[in-house]
């Protein structure tokens, strides 16, 4: 049986939303927020959540995974290495120096206890003889018939990466000085490769006795000759190669990272093994080797971003991506294949015919075959920090805690996905779950869900609703709330997987009111028009919005124009200016009114109004006191629901409409100065000028020495007989009118 196809998404997302209104809640009120919808369609959306025993395809796709068996738990706290023995594997670890090995019923037996901390590389031969390097003061030891003994001694930090050559030598990556080391026989060494970097940290048998090197410090690919000549092929932007394997068709591929939870962090917290803290931070063979480097009596391997602290080679200052795989062309062409932003890449391994990749902080092993990365195993530790081949394969080893995993060529018959949490963004009644993918015969998936009013799930959510299968799934019984959660168990069938493609969850958010949080009235002969119109002639026309209205008014945008404004001037008009939003993200449309101070009355003077200005004539209305409201709707008036829209009013303070120019009561004179009285009935006058004989204009003076009041007496010169005298006067509300005194200088 098949999942319901595409072709009916159109279909169900009308169904939905009917259901919404009219399913099993009918009755309930119609909202004005519309039905939404959370998508869960492609490889990111399902990563975020958590798997337990499920698998990401490659194009976003959740399915069985491949089953994995928990083979052994070790010990200690840490294991860093793991290597395909004869018998089983062979595994290296610290804090305790250990070598172990582990049989295929999960056995685990020591085989080695080292001096030094940490096993970074193991190397097994085929006939069961193991090497392990050793870290901090770096020590190759061999380990064979249940003995173990030093084998080289690089006089080198670290020792990390051991791998036998074509010719029969085993090569050793080291640091903290950078170099590569041919090894042919016990104590027989020599450096084969001297790198200006700090660390050789990952290294590849190549044919005819090159070497594959990868470095941190500047994250290069360097190709080493069996001469020792070499040739950078990379310069990663990361500043660790950490991992290398090889293809059989001779491609390469390898690991860069940036990351603060790269072994290289290392803290001085323990002394080491065998040395108690009163005893020194000297290790057996010496002090430290550099002012500045880690130190060899004090190292505790950290593989954990919380407490690292990081060393000059870590990318705190690397911009990108923390991990990067790069494939390398057996023409010797590098390209990067795949980006991780969040995760870092610890270990890779080429095995049945697709690369393994594991990492941390969260401990995912994926898989990248055809071009695609696929989430193959999701485990409760912190880091994947090692793989190795098996049949069928493969191991891998994790980190914190300390566990080795078989991956076994059947799938699961079971597993359970947990989506993160969906955030509605406001309380919210969710509606159904559709699911797009592939049902095998005899297989199931069932759906659960779970709400809540907190970003995070805690005991205030609901519980779990029961499981249920089918391709159109109710959402009815789980509670309203902001936040939702879905779990899909899956049952294999016939020994096939069932896979979920696509998920789609109806929903709508409780209608709340809009909010207006401010309503502003500009001063007199304010116009606000859109920012592009062009005032160059300082001519326009009024427009009018409703003309069944006594208001003229001013269009503020076009249609399709951006809602940007500048103000203009023009005498007897006003305008008013709000802001509103609304929670639900609808659409608003607004009604404005004014009313007389002191009435009870509310009259429209625009509606239907979807933008949030409006510029007006005054002249209208009488001289007086008003007030003016703002009504915010979130649905436009007249819709079939427009008894259940929500609204938002805010009223103005009293609002003076004012378009009478202050008058002239009296002129007398006295001596050489006119006495001239003005009154105005609302606003005060506050500007006053004249001119003789249509020059300049001048300030006229007033008697009580500030032209401020309701009433004032001017102080003017008396001209001499037959000048023309002006005076002009403005009041606060910006109406201007001009008297002739001429001839009253008698």
């Amino acid at each position: 049986m098949r999942g319901r196809g595409i072709i009916g998404w159109k279909a169900w997302t009308l169904a939905c939303a009917t259901a919404l209104l009219v399913g099993p809640w009918a009755g309930a009120p119609s909202r004005a927020a519309e039905v939404q919808f959370f998508d869960i369609s492609s490889r990111h959306d399902f990563a975020r959540g958590t798997l337990e025993g499920m698998a990401i395809g490659p194009l976003g796709s959740l399915s069985l995974a491949d089953r994995t068996e928990r083979s052994a738990e070790v010990e200690a706290p840490f294991l860093f290495a793991v290597a395909r023995g004869p018998h089983g594997w062979i595994v290296g670890t610290g804090n305790d120096g250990k070598v172990e090995s582990i049989d295929a019923k999960g056995k685990v037996t020591d085989l080695f206890d080292a001096p030094e901390p940490e096993i970074f590389a193991i190397w097994v031969d085929p006939d069961g003889t193991v090497f392990a390097g050793s870290s901090p003061q770096g020590k190759v030891y061999r380990i064979r018939d249940g003995r173990g003994e030093v084998y080289f001694d690089p006089g080198q930090t670290y020792i990390w990466g051991l791998a036998r050559s074509t010719d029969g030598s085993l090569l050793v990556a080291t640091g903290t000085d950078g170099k590569l080391f041919r090894v042919t026989g016990k104590g027989q060494g020599s450096v084969l490769f001297d790198s200006d970097e700090a660390h050789i940290r990952s290294l590849l048998a190549r044919p005819a006795g090159h070497v594959l090197v990868g470095t941190a410090g500047n994250g290069l690919l360097i190709d080493v000759g069996p001469d020792g000549k070499a040739r950078t092929i990379y310069d990663a932007d990361q500043p660790e190669i950490v991992s290398l394997t090889g293809a059989p068709d001779g491609t390469v591929y390898a690991a860069a990272i940036a990351s603060e939870a790269s072994l290289l962090t290392v803290p001085r917290q323990a002394p080491a093994k065998g040395k108690d803290k009163e005893e020194g931070s000297s290790s057996e063979t010496g002090s430290d080797q550099d002012q500045g480097q880690e130190s060899k009596g004090q190292v505790t391997v950290i593989v954990q971003a919380e407490s690292a602290a990081q060393t000059p080679s870590s990318a705190g200052v690397v911009k990108g991506p923390r991990s990067a795989i790069l494939r390398v062309a057996s023409t010797g062409v590098v390209t990067e294949i795949q980006d991780l932003d969040d995760e870092t890449v610890y270990c890779l391994l080429w095995s049945r015919d697709r690369l393994w990749i594991g990492t941390g902080q969260e401990g995912k092993l994926y898989t990248w075959r055809d071009d695609q990365l696929v989430l193959a195993k999701d485990v409760d530790e912190r880091q994947v920090i090692g793989l190795a081949a098996d049949d069928p394969g493969p191991v891998f080893a994790t980190t914190n805690s300390a566990a080795l995993y078989r991956v076994v060529a059947s799938s699961e018959r079971q597993g359970t996905y947990t989506s993160p949490t969906l955030d509605a963004g406001q309380i919210s009644q969710f509606g159904r779950l559709h699911w797009l993918g592939d049902l095998p015969q005899g297989a199931r998936v069932q759906f659960a869900f779970r709400s809540g009013m907190s970003a995070e799930p805690d005991r205030t959510w609901s519980d779990w609703t029961d499981a249920r299968s089918g391709n159109d799934v109710s959402l009815a019984d789980t509670p309203k709330g902001r936040y939702l959660q879905w779990r899909a168990e899956f049952e294999a069938g016939d020994g096939r997987s069932p896979v979920l493609r696509q998920v789609q969850i109806s929903y709508q958010q409780e209608n709340l009111a809009p909010e207006i949080e401010r309503l502003d009235v500009s001063e007199p002969g304010v116009v606000v028009v859109p920012a592009g119109f062009s005032s160059g002639s300082q001519v326009y026309e009024a427009w009018h919005p409703d003309r069944d209205r006594i208001f003229t008014s001013l269009r503020s945008a076009e249609e399709g124009e951006s809602p940007r404004y500048k103000t203009l001037r023009r005498s007897g008009f006003r305008s008013l200016r709000w802001k509103a939003d609304d929670p639900n993200d609808d659409d608003l449309t607004y009604e404005l009114e004014f009313r007389a101070e002191g009435s009870s009355h509310w009259l429209v003077m625009g509606e239907n109004l979807e933008d949030p200005v409006y510029s007006f004539d005054t002249t209208a209305l009488p001289d007086g006191w008003y007030r003016f409201r703002v009504q915010a709707f979130d649905r436009k008036p007249g819709a079939d629901d427009a008894e259940q829209r929500k609204e938002a009013s805010r009223v103005t303070p009293p609002v003076l409409i004012d378009n009478s120019p202050p008058e002239l009561k009296r002129v007398t004179v006295s001596g050489e100065t006119l006495l001239v009285e003005l009154e105005d009935r609302w606003s005060p006058i506050h500007r006053a000028r004249y001119s003789v004989d249509a020059s300049e204009w001048r300030n006229a003076r007033a008697v009580d020495g500030l032209v401020d009041g309701l009433h004032e007496e001017l102080r003017i010169p008396r001209p001499k007989k037959g000048r023309l005298l002006l005076l002009q006067v403005e009041d606060a509300a910006h109406n201007v009118t001009t008297f002739d005194l001429s001839g009253r200088e008698q």
